[in-house]
């Protein structure tokens, strides 16, 4: 898998430096700033530590069947064009080497429900999917919302220890419906993405 970060950081230097210091307990493999400077920090084939406690589908250790990619940004600012525009040059080559289906590019919040929120309601997925690199629904129709809980599992959102239905939710908005309020109720729509997304992308261990 590929795993997509923001430093939550405003300085990309001091973010280098913290994922690089080993009191921080925490490293990515690649770190690319808002101009457009990668950083390799990890090599690929090593175990880094950026994603913490989580799953997708049935792989619980992410760490260690994931690159990790961190983008510097705070969550709260639009992500510079440099910046996405050498993640779309990097991508390619990372998902090649592995055999990364898009489906398999996958935000923090994606796998680590209701802890993680990056690389937040501003990522452009649509335009990573685009380029083959990413996911993105587009002829769903409206489904019952009682169907959205299987879909999403089958996607790969996992409901581990007290997680609620409602960080499934609010994790699946993050990345296909960004433009909802957090606390609007579960709707035809959500069920409808879900379900497009569940038959043509079904999460495998891979």
């Amino acid at each position: 898998m590929v795993v997509l970060h923001f430093t939550a950081m405003a300085d990309p230097d001091a973010s280098r430096a913290w994922l690089c210091a080993p009191e921080a307990e925490v490293s990515a493999h690649y770190q690319i700033d808002p101009d457009g400077t990668v950083w390799r920090l990890v090599p690929e084939a090593l175990r880094a530590w950026h994603a913490g406690a989580g799953a997708w589908g049935p792989v619980g250790d992410v760490n260690s069947r994931s690159i990790g990619i961190e983008l510097a940004n705070t969550g709260r600012t639009p992500f510079a064009a440099p910046q996405i525009d050498a993640l779309e040059a990097l991508l390619p080559g990372i998902m090649a080497r592995w055999q990364i289906p898009p489906e398999r590019v996958i935000g923090h919040s994606d796998m680590a429900l209701r802890r993680k929120v990056d690389p937040g309601r501003r990522f452009d997925w649509r335009r990573l999917a685009r380029g083959g690199m990413a996911i993105w629904p587009e002829a769903h129709a409206p489904a019952d919302p009682a169907q959205f809980a299987a879909a999403a599992a089958r996607i790969g959102y996992v409901l581990g220890d007290g997680l609620q239905p409602a960080d499934v939710l609010e994790a699946f908005r993050h990345r296909f419906r960004p433009w909802v309020a957090p606390d609007a109720p579960l709707d035809a729509i959500d069920a409808g993405l879900a379900a497009e997304i569940a038959e043509r992308w079904p999460v495998a261990e891979r």
